[in-house]
């Protein structure tokens, strides 16, 4: 289903860019000619079945029980560092303490999954497309604050925190930060 509403997808915005990009400026230049060209309806066409693709997908995965939920993978860290949220880490001793360490990242998905979330919105359920997104995001920002604390020689992160923020439209910023520390 997923492969086929995104085939939907595909065919509504390359039809949308399509007929306002080359029918609009082709409907101004010859406005006296009531004949409308194959490449034009093929474009209308395909952005109507596209958004109809969509709609249809979407509506079956709402009628199949748990089509919906996929298993979040697991997160990378990129080493051995361990992140904790707590301001210590049981059973052990911070020795020293390195400094702040950050990582960071700007997602966005792109105009098909933000299509497919706009119809989720009238339909209801979860939209997977942005939570895909943010884990992304995530993942990625976890990563690189890892390897920076690797870098600097940590055996752990502490009191690692998560932000986020609307950046335009489907765009999304993820900070993640925390306090790079030695361990005994």
């Amino acid at each position: 289903m997923k492969v086929l509403r995104h085939i939907g997808s595909l065919a509504f915005v390359l039809g949308l860019f399509t007929t306002v990009f080359a029918g609009i400026p082709w409907h101004i230049l010859v406005a006296d000619d009531p004949a409308v060209p194959l490449w034009l309806k093929i474009s209308v066409f395909g952005m109507l079945g596209g958004i109809l693709v969509v709609l249809a997908t979407l509506a079956l995965e709402q009628r199949t029980p748990g089509a919906l939920s996929e298993a979040t993978p697991e997160m990378e860290t990129g080493g051995t560092v361990l992140l904790s949220n707590f301001e210590t880490v049981p059973d052990r001793q911070v020795t020293e303490i390195l400094g702040l360490v950050q990582g960071h990242t700007v997602f966005a998905i792109w105009l098909g999954k933000d299509l497919s979330a706009i119809v989720r919105l009238i339909l209801g359920g979860e939209l997977t497309e942005y939570t895909e997104m943010m884990g992304s995001a995530r993942s990625t920002a976890t990563r690189r604050m890892t390897a920076k604390a690797s870098q600097m020689g940590a055996d752990a992160i502490i009191n690692v925190r998560y932000m986020t923020t609307s950046v335009i439209g489907s765009a999304a910023e993820l900070l993640v930060y925390g306090t790079a520390v030695k361990l005994s």
